[in-house]
């Protein structure tokens, strides 16, 4: 599996309530989530992104509540994956549970902008920033966590047979 867009950069300790303001969390539905995704720091992304296209960070991404809102308001926005510095524990399982893919590397996440076309491989963890000609690896996903993915989450993984 792989992914190939542009980047939206973001900087250290971006908490869930950045990532979905509070004020929003009324709702479940992915799509609502997603009209508000970054919209106290970033005004322009929900406007700006497209399907496929890749979010970055810094360090401790994800921090703050343990709700899954925030990783579903990303990946309904269009994100294919998220590369950071470091995640909150609590949002990386977040994530994976619902089929976010989510990559740690802290060179990756120094070395990309704003902006960077970035193609990431999952399998070998290798990212590319097609804009300087950088790469990077993250350790890849095992297994069983990409066939997780691919099946779009874990309920659906475990509906089609997984963990058996």
């Amino acid at each position: 599996m792989k992914a190939q867009g542009t980047v939206f950069k973001y900087g250290s300790n971006v908490d869930t309530d950045v990532i979905i303001p509070a004020r929003h969390l009324n709702t479940s539905d992915p799509a609502e989530l997603a009209a508000h995704c970054m919209e106290d720091i970033d005004a322009d992304f929900i406007s700006k992104v497209k399907a496929g296209d890749i979010m970055a960070a810094d360090k401790n991404f994800g921090c703050g509540s343990s709700r899954e809102h925030a990783p579903i308001a990303i990946k309904a926005s269009g994100i294919a994956c998220v590369i950071a510095a470091t995640f909150a524990r609590i949002f990386y399982r977040n994530s994976i549970n619902i089929g976010l893919p989510i990559l740690e590397s802290p060179e990756a996440a120094a070395g990309i902008r704003s902006g960077d076309e970035v193609e990431v491989d999952f399998s070998t963890g290798v990212i590319v920033n097609k804009t300087t000609g950088e790469s990077w690896t993250a350790e890849p996903f095992p297994g069983f966590m990409q066939e997780i993915i691919a099946a779009d989450g874990l309920i659906n993984y475990i509906k089609q047979g997984g963990m058996a």
